[in-house]
């Protein structure tokens, strides 16, 4: 169970970094400044997230099995966007919302029997 949490932490930590990274780039960061870029407090946040996601993610393999535990990366397909409609504005079409339903039911049919949510 402890194992599950960890994943819920590392999945909130992709979407922190998602939306840190989509505040760097509101605030200017990219390409064209490479230098500034890397001193944006929103890139500086988001590697900062995806570094400390690295580790728990390492932790969560010691005792998950990578088959069980990869396919719930995918609900970062469906959160991160969910962020963009509540944070940002964003828009998502029908086409996208069913893409999300397909997304849930691949993670519940490809986690297996190790899924928390096939008994």
């Amino acid at each position: 169970m402890i194992a599950y949490l960890k994943l819920a932490g590392f999945l909130l930590m992709i979407v922190a970094g998602q939306i840190c990274f989509k505040k760097a780039a509101l605030s200017g960061a990219g390409l064209d400044n490479i230098f500034q870029s890397l001193f944006n407090k929103w890139m500086i946040a988001a590697f900062a997230i995806y570094g400390t996601a690295t580790f728990i993610w390492v932790t969560i393999l010691r005792t998950l099995p990578l088959s069980t535990a990869y396919p719930f990366i995918a609900l970062g397909f469906l959160l991160v966007p969910l962020a963009g409609v509540l944070l940002f504005g964003e828009h998502l079409t029908a086409v996208q919302w069913a893409g999300a339903v397909l997304i849930v039911v691949g993670i519940v049919m490809a986690g297996g029997a190790g899924s928390p949510f096939n008994g």
